[in-house]
């Protein structure tokens, strides 16, 4: 099943969601219904406030990102009740977007390593360390369960120089290929 994705401007998007108790849903179902919905919307992440849930649980795949040549390989993964441990590392920034905020992508400096410990979709534990562009991706999908958007990391300048872009996304102006459902329309 393809969700619609959740728009700028919906309160979903900025509340802290609660954790999954295991058995109280589909969550292989739900994990599936992600993927589905992401690479409908070409992401490489996608958490479930982004299609209305307010639980913490995110997916991401990271392949579409390796160039040819690459030695490391793309991380596909559902984190379920995710909690980071620790991010290590200088800041570096990379140019982000967001399937939520559809046409805005700004520079954001984020922590190259971390350790994160989450369930998958068959209830097993993990503590793992992922660092560049793997880390990057669940800290930005982490942000998501956590009710932080990207756009919340840039300055009160970059913020004043997209609210009027940011109103529109959230009235439903905007030109996007996917699904998406809107809060003020």
């Amino acid at each position: 099943m393809i969700y619609p994705i959740v728009a700028y401007g919906d309160p979903v998007l900025k509340k802290e969601t609660r954790d999954v108790e295991e058995g109280e849903m589909d969550i292989k179902q739900l994990v599936a219904d992600m993927y589905e919905t992401m690479y409908e919307a070409n992401g490489v992440g996608l958490a479930a406030p982004q299609i209305g849930k307010n639980i913490r649980v995110f997916v991401m795949d990271s392949t579409p990102l390796e160039d040819d040549g690459e030695e490391h390989l793309g991380v596909k993964k559902a984190f379920i009740n995710a909690t980071i441990v620790e991010e290590s590392g200088n800041k570096w920034v990379f140019e982000e977007g967001c399937l939520s905020i559809p046409g805005v992508r700004e520079d954001v400096y984020r922590r190259e390593n971390l350790i994160i410990h989450y369930f998958d979709e068959n209830w097993e534990e993990h503590e793992e360390s992922y660092s560049g562009i793997q880390a990057r991706i669940i800290q930005h999908e982490y942000d998501h369960v956590e009710g932080v958007l990207f756009t919340d990391h840039l300055s009160g300048i970059k913020k004043r120089l997209l609210k009027k872009r940011l109103t529109h996304i959230s009235k439903g102006i905007v030109d996007v290929d996917y699904r998406m459902k809107f809060p003020n329309r």
